[in-house]
């Protein structure tokens, strides 16, 4: 890879985080979020109950956390957004893949909001029980005004004012800047949440029938671990929850200090993450043991346990009828709120970075310039009545889809094509407590591609066989399949346009040798020249 040592005069220092603490607290405030709530506990339920612990421990060790320190090294090194990072990491190839990131997070950052407008809603209408004795019909009905229509202009007003309302609120913390607006409300938001979700695990605890939930949750189906399916979901999870392999990570990494410890941090990040997750497990069951203790019925019978039907529907039901209902819902949609909107910030600062980096705007403009124009395209897919089954098909193939493509194009091209695994092996080595090797290697290089390309794979041909929720295939190829092209056609888009600075002007730090070992340990820090995000 070409490099110069020439600081462009166009650019400008790239923003740090002050200090490790703001660092860890705001990679965990991205990491920790609605799959933490609402997936990992139906996730384990179904998948072997307390046995999957062991798939699920077993994928956090050798994808999960493997892949997490890739993209630290990744982004730390090249002290760069995604496509600037693998820009100079590998070439054009490596800048489109940082593109097809950014991609994927303009697509997720669309509906992903309008989940925050919706368990923000419902935080307000905790307070009066609003939903009534029918959660769901409320929930489809009354607040969503479902259409059976695939695609309508008729907006619903109960979302779109808090949807606008998110949408603001997060452009603005996030024009703040990466410290004023993007640390600053991780250090309130994520205290909040733990404590938040603490009471209410708490409280869930002492509910009648709260321990035939747990049991329900962790008695363990060993026979579970024979079934291929099971370890794929730990994986599944693992790698969704992290928010690796889209650019997150890769950017957040980007802001720390030149000398910064990079591996520590990481563990800290992706124990804390399992350890909310394992705590939510218990929340959401000792509350569902209640709930089907009210029912006369087992656990196992009940209905909606993952995703929008747990949170919307199955929820605020069981919050109609316990006592102490509108604390414990106020408790859970406020948390909900928090962990989404750490989230969204996360991903939207993943879309700025890149395009501040390669066009060099302010970022106040990319803020308020570019994130108007995401909020009103997502104000007119999800703000109508239409808008629950467009972000069902586009959550899906982002998620099941673009990411894991991304994960397995990111590893061959920097592992396989650029060979740079001792680079970033010993980047990781040289500036952490202790040293990643040949083990790490192993597990990002080959076991981390294999197992993530028989994910896309088994996905690729369960969408072509079955329609997707039983909607309609034409819809799904427009939608579902359309996203993806999108994403791919952007990323060519991105990438054949001009850079407003050099990317290749900049200096690799410390420098390496072929081995990964360090050549000049005590060789000074070049500058930064990363496009000036500030």
């Amino acid at each position: 890879m070409p490099q110069s040592t020439t600081v462009s005069s166009a650019t400008q220092p790239r923003a740090e985080w002050t200090g490790q603490i703001g660092f860890i607290v705001s990679a965990i405030g991205s990491a920790v979020g609605l799959g933490n709530i609402w997936r990992f506990p139906g996730v384990a339920y179904e998948n072997g109950g307390g046995a999957f612990l062991i798939p699920y421990i077993v994928a956090l060790l050798t994808a999960g956390i493997p892949i997490l320190f890739l993209d630290y090294a990744i982004g730390h090194r090249f002290r760069g957004s995604a496509p600037l990072a693998l820009r100079r990491l590998a070439g054009r190839l490596g800048e489109g893949i940082g593109w097809f990131q950014v991609m994927i997070c303009v697509f997720i950052a669309v509906y992903y909001t309008a989940v925050l407008a919706w368990a923000a809603s419902y935080f307000v209408f905790s307070f009066d029980l609003r939903w009534g004795a029918d959660a769901q019909g409320f929930f489809v009905g009354e607040y969503l005004r479902v259409s059976e229509a695939s695609f309508t202009l008729d907006f619903v007003p109960a979302v779109l004012i808090p949807l606008v309302l998110m949408w603001v609120i997060t452009l603005v913390v996030l024009g703040a800047g990466v410290v004023k607006g993007v640390q600053r409300v991780n250090m309130i938001a994520m205290p909040l949440l733990v404590v938040g979700f603490l009471v209410l695990v708490i409280r869930a605890l002492f509910l009648p029938g709260a321990a035939d939930g747990l049991n329900a949750l962790f008695t363990p189906d060993f026979a579970a671990l024979a079934d291929p399916g099971v370890w794929v979901a730990a994986y599944s999870q693992i790698f969704f929850s992290l928010s690796v392999a889209f650019g997150i990570m890769m950017t957040y990494a980007s802001y720390r200090k030149r000398r910064s410890n990079m591996t520590t941090p990481g563990l800290v990040v992706a124990f804390a993450n399992s350890s909310f997750e394992i705590l939510a497990g218990i929340g959401v069951f000792a509350t569902l043991g209640f709930f089907a203790y009210q029912q006369g019925v087992a656990v196992g019978e009940l209905e909606g346990l993952t995703g929008v039907g747990l949170a919307f529907m199955t929820f605020p039901a069981i919050v109609a009828e316990m006592p102490g209902g509108p604390v414990f819902g106020a408790l859970f949609f406020g948390s909900l709120t928090l962990a989404a909107l750490t989230s969204l910030i996360s991903i939207l600062e993943v879309v700025f970075a890149g395009v501040i980096d390669k066009f060099g705007i302010r970022r106040k403009t990319a803020a308020y310039g570019l994130g108007g124009v995401l909020a009103l395209i997502s104000l007119l897919l999800f703000g109508t009545t239409s808008g629950l089954i467009a972000l069902d098909t586009i959550d899906n193939w982002a998620n099941n889809i673009g990411i894991v493509a991304s994960a397995v194009v990111m590893s061959v091209t920097v592992l396989w094509i650029r060979r740079a695994g001792r680079e970033l092996s010993g980047h990781l080595s040289a500036l952490s407590t202790f040293r990643v090797g040949r083990i790490w290697l192993l597990l990002v290089s080959v076991l981390g591609p294999v197992v993530l390309g028989y994910m896309l794979v088994a996905t690729v041909i369960d969408l072509s066989g079955s329609p997707y929720g039983g909607y309609d295939p034409g819809y799904l190829l427009i939608v579902g399949w359309g996203s993806v092209l999108l994403m791919i056609v952007g990323s060519v888009v991105l990438t054949a346009l001009p850079w407003r600075s050099d990317p290749l002007a900049f200096t690799p730090w410390p420098a390496l040798d072929r081995a990964g070992a360090v050549v000049a340990p005590r060789s000074p820090e070049p500058n930064d020249n990363a496009g000036g995000v500030r």
